[in-house]
């Protein structure tokens, strides 16, 4: 019996993953508890072990890509067995397939999805292509048909604006990117679609597209992928659409008007990549359009290839790296906490040489090394106990004042920033502080790190002093109230006792969310801070 495998969720806040590894190729033998695959989360990448004991039949997701949570992963079952019935929803059956649900998740069957793609998958007649509606810009979640430049029954080219779509940034016009006649409109002029749903059918003349459409209609809940195939909806560079006057201004060359040229966005990248002068250029399009073909077919006058055109010794160059789903987390947690917590800032300055003094001898001690992070986050720990409106949390409707201090530590890593937990630090000495710290620290860069391990702090601790920083301001890791940047140790020209003298100096921001914690309180944890550690010793009374 088949057992779908889902993407699970390894995390309370992951939407995806991708697969860092798999670690069973198709046709090896599954046993309970063997891991599959290494899955990169939104917080780490984490071990993935299967329920199940079968043969590994498919591998849905490769390494590298990425995929929601629920859709198929892989599929477990019986060496040999027939799956052709889940992978394209026809042809075998899919009763009594079952889904492999994991002790962190349970996801919906796979079974009725692929039950729902059976009853509206159909194969196409030959040579029709399915349009859908494009995504023209990075956010675009819909569009809406402002004006159609081409009717049912129309011959399209490869290259023609088959309709102008209204997104959330701009109207942009829409090319086709297959030739044939227009059998279809989805949408009428004004009506809005999501992205990937009906926009129009190309095909032969004449062809009978009525189920087709019905179909793809009706499958608007089922999953996309088994659906009829998509045409390229790429745009390479989006531009503002001209007004529908200018769009149909009957002319046989291309129509300028303060200095445009009207050119599909394709044929412009070719012109661009050949250094053609579209000005040369009689468009064949509609209404005089420059489109792909044009460009493909120029031959320039000798010598003119590229008249009046500037060729820089220079070349624009750039590379390109794919977000981790770590980056999409961290770029997505701290956009809410920037512009939802009202922060501001309290900076300070410490004087550092008694807390020098006080790290070299306890390090003295065999077998014992801190550091003087691990001096600032007891002195945190015991601060937040005396002001615990420091160490609350802001929900929606409601504050919450721990009576507990568990101190995120920020570690920086290659794809972002992690934030593991060290919990009850208030409790903790300083040589257990120091442990713990290095070997969370450890796993956060070796991507090891469990979510229970980073989740559940009261305040953080964000240190760049060891990377030459003096001073920096951090952003709230929400629901908490409070970061403390803390800087390098400077030595620099102090007054004593009414002298000059070389001091060693430390500068700290604590950044507040003005909801829960006032200036006022904010300043009196300071105090306390300073009095911890300027005299650290204190710290152990």
């Amino acid at each position: 019996m088949a057992i779908v495998v889902n993407m699970p969720r390894l995390s309370d806040t992951m939407e995806e993953g991708t697969v860092a590894a798999w670690l069973k190729k198709v046709g090896d033998k599954i046993e309970e508890g063997d891991i599959l695959a290494e899955i990169e989360t939104d917080k780490a990448t984490m071990e993935f072990e299967s329920f199940n004991e079968g043969t590994l039949l498919h591998i849905g997701v490769q390494e590298g890509e990425t995929t929601k949570v629920d859709e198929l992963l892989a599929i477990i079952g019986d060496e040999g067995e027939d799956i052709s019935g889940i992978l394209n929803g026809g042809g075998a059956s899919t009763e009594g397939v079952k889904e492999e649900k994991t002790e962190k998740d349970v996801t919906p069957s796979a079974v009725e999805e692929s039950k729902e793609t059976q009853t509206v998958s159909q194969e196409l007649p030959e040579g029709v292509i399915v349009v859908t509606m494009p995504r023209l810009s990075d956010t675009m979640e819909e569009g809406t048909v402002a004006t159609w430049l081409k009717n049912v029954g129309d011959t399209v080219e490869e290259g023609d604006i088959l309709a102008e779509i209204e997104t959330d940034k701009a109207t942009m016009e829409f090319e086709s990117f297959q030739s044939g006649t227009l059998l279809e409109i989805g949408l009428k002029e004004g009506e809005s679609a999501k992205v990937d749903e009906l926009l129009a059918i190309i095909g032969p003349a004449g062809t009978d597209v009525s189920g087709v459409a019905a179909n793809f209609s009706a499958s608007s809940d089922a999953p996309k992928k088994e659906e009829a195939p998509k045409t390229e909806t790429k745009v390479d560079a989006p531009k503002a659409t001209p007004s529908k006057k200018e769009t149909k201004a009957p002319t046989p060359t291309p129509v300028t008007e303060n200095g445009r040229v009207y050119v599909s966005p394709l044929a412009k990248k070719l012109a661009d990549e050949k250094g053609i002068n579209l000005t040369k250029i009689q468009g064949s399009g509609e209404n005089g359009r420059i489109i792909k073909r044009d460009i493909e077919n120029y031959e320039p006058a000798a010598g003119a290839a590229a008249v009046g055109k500037f060729v820089p010794s220079g070349q624009e160059d750039f590379d390109e790296v794919s977000n981790s789903q770590m980056r999409k987390a961290i770029a997505k947690s701290l956009t809410k906490s920037k512009f939802s917590a009202p922060h501001y800032y309290l900076a300070v300055e410490f004087d550092m040489d008694n807390a020098i003094g006080f790290r070299s001898q306890f390090n003295s001690i065999p077998d014992t090394k801190i550091s003087f992070n691990d001096i600032v986050v007891k002195a945190c720990a015991l601060a937040l106990k005396a002001h615990p409106q420091v160490n609350s949390q802001w929900f929606d409707d409601k504050m919450r004042l721990n009576n507990h201090v568990h101190i995120g530590v920020a570690v920086a890593v290659p794809d972002g920033l992690v934030v593991p937990v060290v919990r009850f630090a208030n409790e903790q000495s300083l040589p257990q502080i120091g442990a713990e710290v290095k070997e969370l620290a450890g796993k956060a860069r070796n991507k090891k790190l469990t979510p229970d391990e980073m989740s559940g702090s009261t305040f953080t601790v964000s240190n760049l002093g060891m990377f030459g920083i003096d001073y920096f301001t951090s952003i709230i890791n929400q629901p908490n109230s409070a970061i403390l940047s803390v800087g390098a140790i400077v030595q620099k020209p102090v007054v004593k006792n009414g002298e000059i003298v070389v001091g060693n100096t430390m500068k700290l921001t604590l950044a507040c969310d003005h909801r829960t914690v006032d200036g006022a309180t904010g300043a009196q944890f300071l105090q306390t801070l300073k009095g911890y550690i300027e005299n650290p010793v204190t710290m152990l009374v």
